[in-house]
């Protein structure tokens, strides 16, 4: 655990871990919320809910690489104050809207969600060492997982003791309040020998964009896409068992055991792969299908816990290293619309092979779809790297455990007459 107490000892860490802790609560919980009150205060059917819970994800994905952007080119302090702005707004309203309305402004706020995650993966890339990394992207993936297990389920009983109208404006003064201490501490995004917020200096896309990054997205899409797919499998078993009420216990299980293994890989020495680590969590998840009633389903479900949290943090950890500090900000936007677009691919995906066979389908796509991402990320991550040209910057490099193995040296070539033992032959100096 001395890894842990170093990333806690860096100054303001804690403090920054704390305030992102409750905003990625509520925000979490916003799609439950929004179905409460579509459901309990419209008095429409789940599918409406669903269409407003489609509009703000499909805005939170494509408005993750533009907030990014405008922090790589305006500075946190810039950006985050107007977003926590919007969400007064939109989560004020929202109790008054009808469901029109409600369509087109869940887009726009999931367009300006303020980047909670996106700060903190900058922040967590500019505040500590490489030697820390690790760790310190372990305990985010953690905190990822304790949100998840937390938020809707106070946001359900507040719903049962109070309103949805109360839920809804509760939620949304939580992310305001979160962004407004996100701002107030003003975390650095970049250390002090980077360039600072502008234009200059910004590398182009075709330098940073490539194959390795492009297969660390693909493995980002590919988790959300399996997790997103085991919590509808879970409900799909236990509703055939007649054991849905459960479903929460089998998920708080997962998430117990995504939280231990989450700190159990944080604190090793020597790094896996994120392919490898996705393509045993796609095995792993599997064996779930074999599963008839919840306690089983507990037992199966353990060790596709353990590895969720150690992939989720592989994958921040590698895209922190393989982008300059000029676009980080974009680049962890393209990383959070990934695994947005995987929450909103997995549910559909999976359901439709429930629908056509059986819940054990349902486990069994959602792992295939884990080893897909995570075959295609292995592909591409060991294609050869394209040959820098002279006076091109020089190129980020990858995570130790993600570089492409290097090509055999080639065989020295014999000397040339009036070459002297022991120097370069002419061609390769």
């Amino acid at each position: 655990m001395t890894g842990y107490r170093q990333v806690l000892a860096v100054p303001g860490m804690a403090s920054l871990l704390a305030v992102t802790l409750l905003a990625r609560a509520a925000i979490t919980a916003d799609a439950t919320a929004l179905t409460l009150h579509v459901v309990l205060g419209l008095d429409l059917s789940y599918a409406a809910a669903g269409g407003v819970v489609a509009a703000l994800t499909a805005g939170v994905a494509l408005g993750g690489p533009l907030l990014g952007r405008l922090i790589d080119r305006r500075g946190l302090r810039a950006v985050v104050p107007a977003t926590a702005a919007v969400q007064a707004a939109f989560w004020l309203s929202v109790p008054v809207l009808p469901y029109g309305a409600l369509l087109g402004a869940a887009l726009a706020a999931g367009l300006l969600m303020v980047p909670v995650q996106q700060v903190t993966r900058q922040a967590i890339a500019a505040m500590t060492t490489p030697a820390q990394r690790r760790a310190a992207f372990a305990l985010e993936s953690v905190q990822g997982e304790l949100t998840y297990m937390v938020g809707p389920a106070v946001v359900i009983l507040g719903a049962a003791r109070l309103s949805p109208d109360a839920v809804v404006w509760g939620v949304g003064a939580v992310i305001v309040t979160g962004g407004a201490g996100i701002a107030l501490l003003n975390p650095p995004l970049r250390t002090e020998d980077e360039p600072g917020p502008g234009a200059a200096g910004r590398p182009r896309r075709r330098e940073w964009l490539g194959a390795r990054l492009i297969a660390v997205l693909t493995m980002a899409l590919g988790t959300t896409t399996l997790l997103s797919g085991i919590d509808l499998a879970i409900v799909a078993t236990l509703e055939e068992a007649g054991q849905v009420s459960w479903a929460g216990v089998v998920v708080a299980v997962l998430g117990a055991a995504s939280v231990t293994g989450g700190l159990v890989y944080g604190a090793l020495t020597v790094p896996l792969p994120t392919w490898l680590l996705l393509g045993l969590l796609g095995l792993l998840t599997l064996p779930a299908g074999l599963a008839h009633d919840w306690p089983w389903l507990c037992l199966a479900l353990v060790g596709a816990g353990l590895l969720t949290a150690p992939t989720l943090s592989t994958v921040a950890d590698a895209v922190s290293r393989l982008t300059p500090a000029g676009v980080r900000g974009e680049a962890t936007g393209m990383q959070s619309a990934a695994q947005s677009a995987g929450f909103a691919l997995g549910s559909p995906l999976v359901g439709a092979a429930i629908d056509a066979s059986a819940p054990a389908g349902g486990f069994a796509t959602a792992g295939l779809a884990g080893l897909a991402a995570a075959l295609t990320g292995c592909l591409l991550i060991r294609r050869p790297a394209p040959q820098q040209k002279a006076g091109e910057p020089p190129r980020p490099a990858a995570h130790p455990a993600e570089a492409a193995p290097p090509p055999a040296p080639a065989p020295a070539p014999a000397p040339a007459p009036g070459d002297l033992p022991g120097m370069p032959h002419a061609e390769t100096r």
